[in-house]
């Protein structure tokens, strides 16, 4: 499939090995991408495709298997594990979001600092011992994205007029969260507030998303209002702004909102990655060269803004509040 001419491509190429003017076209096209839609694709981004391949390859083998024995790592505090139909309501929708998904993160384990001082969303992933090729696949995959996360970051950084290594001090136990998602077929008769993802912003900083050929990915245009189809292009990730980098950038970057509605008429698979900083990493705009007086936004720790977002949103989480 062709891609969406509304959705730019950005070229990464030359980034990962450190070429300075590859570096700055990635910025310059990631500028404007950010200051415009708040969507890009990028291709080049050194994510074997061998490894994207196992990966959706092992979700899928996960995502047939029957309810009961997936329920088996159900989702736990720690955000990982398997979220089941219903499990996720985006704030101001009106029904659940109708698909699955597997979450893990930074495997982390019980005795590292950042789980003995209490943080958040820390800890060991929760595998499941009945298909072990999940682990291998999905540990290699969340390695391979976030090198191409933290290349992307500098690109970022140098595309805001900073030190493009500014990020990579805030990243060395990024709250990293890669999640396969499985959507079933829409149904034919849905109501129109039914979606595979409802419409909503990111909670992050940068979202690195990676999709089958089913499309279905929409996303809202700034101008028209009107709603701009991600459409796949082989061999990309689609990367959107996400509300924490609108923030960090005092609103510069755009946050857009995006939904899925899945109209293949057969399943559809990604696997999404929230590339976001360390927990205690503070977001200040004026850590970005906005003065005191024109920041819109008070410093916020990351962590505390992530969990407070993943508190609303999702099923689990509400439940353990109430």
């Amino acid at each position: 499939m062709s891609q969406n001419l509304s959705i730019p491509v950005v070229d990464m190429a030359g980034v990962g090995a450190g070429d300075a003017a590859s570096l700055r076209r990635a910025g310059e096209a990631i500028h404007r991408a950010c200051t415009e839609i708040g969507f890009f694709y990028i291709v080049n981004h050194g994510v074997p495709q061998a490894v994207i391949d196992e990966a959706m390859a092992a979700a899928r083998e996960f995502f047939a298997l029957p309810l009961e024995t997936k329920a088996q790592v159900a989702v736990n505090a720690r955000h990982r594990g398997f979220h089941r139909i219903g499990g996720a309501t985006m704030y101001q929708a009106t029904q659940p979001d109708l698909k699955e998904f597997f979450s893990i993160g930074l495997e982390l384990a019980e005795d590292d600092p950042c789980v003995l001082a209490g943080e958040a969303l820390r800890g060991p992933n929760q595998w499941p011992a009945f298909l072990p090729r999940l682990r291998s696949a999905l540990d290699a995959y969340y390695a391979a994205v976030g090198r191409a996360g933290a290349d992307l970051l500098r690109a970022v950084a140098v595309s805001l007029g900073i030190d493009e290594q500014f990020f990579a001090a805030k990243y060395h136990k990024p709250l990293q969260r890669t999640q396969a998602i499985y959507y079933p077929p829409h149904p034919a008769q849905a109501e129109a507030d039914l979606f595979g993802v409802a419409p909503h912003t990111d909670y992050g900083c940068i979202t690195l998303l990676y999709q089958d050929d089913s499309g279905g990915l929409q996303v809202r245009e700034l101008g028209s209002q009107s709603w701009v189809d991600a459409t796949p292009l082989a061999g990309s990730l689609v990367v959107n702004v996400g509300d924490l980098l609108a923030r960090w950038s005092n609103d510069r970057f755009r946050s857009t909102l995006h939904r899925v509605i899945n109209c293949s008429g057969h399943e559809r698979y990604s696997i999404a990655t929230f590339f976001d900083p360390d927990y205690q990493s503070v977001v200040d705009p004026r850590d970005l060269g906005i003065a005191d007086e024109a920041s819109r936004y008070a410093p916020v720790k990351a962590g505390d803004y992530i969990l407070g977002r993943i508190d609303q949103s999702m099923a689990y989480r509400k439940k353990a509040q109430a």
